[in-house]
């Protein structure tokens, strides 16, 4: 594909773009940014820097890209915000720099799909192939694993973390880690077990899943505590690399983990969805 600028487009003379990339009507694109080979800015679309983008990322009318963090403890130092390859950053999405007290640089993955509305704030560590639909907010200092899908209206507080291939279902309010290969679902979040359809449509063996299954039972429905279920699940599954992740996750853990669930409940916001969200089906 050929380059192409729009005439009423905006770009600083400082502004770095690779082989390919289209900008549309209107877009901005600010002084000290990067932008890699074969990416789409769309009509309206803002790009500030310091930002680096890597190839063939599509940004959406109207998103705002690389702003400066909303943080009242942030004086204009020079932070950054870098992006991968192949993102689909959609329509009025906002992704924000980083602050020096939260290590300068807010940094995504690639393959990752945000939704319309979206919001990843200052600091943010986003990995690859993650799933953000509609809506769907980080407070700062977020980390959120690759694989990961965070549903429609969903909440994660400051500092927490969402786990590998975890499937955090609609209007969840996460104020504790959300664990790596379950649903967690709720205003006030709960554990609902294995996110199985998601792992097998990702690919995860029938023995994997199993033993996944066993040691989220011991984790999440057993009557042990946390480190009776983790000596427990050291003991009896320990050499499956999936549930040796699980076990690094929750110790690793300095909010806590989303565990518990109501008794034969099922929660409001998607439990049953296991994996799925708007455009996520494939």
């Amino acid at each position: 594909m050929s380059g192409f600028v729009h005439p009423t487009a905006q770009i600083d003379p400082d502004a770095v773009l690779g082989d390919g990339v289209r900008v549309g009507a209107f877009a901005v694109i600010g002084v000290n940014v990067e932008i890699g080979d074969g990416t789409e800015i769309g009509a309206g679309a803002q790009v500030l820097g310091p930002t680096r983008i890597g190839r063939e990322n599509r940004i959406f009318p109207q998103a705002c890209v690389g702003f400066e963090p909303q943080d009242l403890k942030f004086h204009g130092e020079e932070v950054w915000l870098e992006i991968g390859d192949r993102n689909q950053i959609r329509e009025f999405a906002t992704i924000h720099r980083g602050t020096p007290k939260g290590g300068g640089i807010t940094r995504i993955g690639s393959d990752n799909l945000f939704m319309a509305y979206t919001h990843v704030a200052h600091d943010c560590q986003v990995g690859s192939r993650t799933i953000f639909a509609n809506n769907a907010t980080l407070a700062g200092h977020v980390e959120v694993h690759d694989d990961a899908t965070i549903s429609a209206f969903t909440s994660v507080h400051q500092f927490c973390r969402v786990g590998r291939h975890a499937y955090v279902g609609g209007y969840s309010v996460v104020t504790m880690d959300a664990l790596p290969f379950a649903k967690t679902v709720g205003l006030k979040p709960a554990c609902y077990g294995l996110n199985t359809i998601g792992l097998k449509r990702k690919g995860f063996e029938p023995e994997t899943l199993r033993r996944l299954e066993q040691a989220m039972r011991l984790l999440v429905r057993s009557k042990l505590n946390t480190s009776q279920a983790l000596e427990r699940i050291r003991a009896e599954l320990a050499g499956d690399p999936a549930v040796d992740d699980l076990v690094a996750f929750v110790e690793s853990a300095r909010r806590g983990v989303h565990k518990s669930a109501p008794r034969g409940g099922r929660a409001a916001g998607g439990e049953g969805g296991e994996g799925e969200t708007e455009g996520a089906a494939s």
